[in-house]
């Protein structure tokens, strides 16, 4: 198989639900990504995200999410 044919089956591949944690009692919200709860915890310790952060935040929200 050439090596244009395999990556452009590589990038036909379905995308992968994320993973759901469940935290009954320590979440508010419906449901929040992992990368939102990180940017939540900088931004209360008084660091100011950036557009590296959300570029992380997107990332890490498409990996993971908590639930109630």
């Amino acid at each position: 198989m050439k090596r244009k044919e395999r990556t452009k089956q590589h990038r036909e591949e379905p995308l992968r639900e994320p993973h759901r944690v469940r935290l009954p009692g320590f979440l508010v919200d419906e449901e929040i990504g992992l990368g939102d709860a990180i940017k939540r915890a900088t931004y209360a310790m008084g660091i100011k995200p950036c557009g590296g952060c959300e570029k992380r935040a997107a990332a890490l929200n498409r990996w993971m999410h908590f639930s109630r």
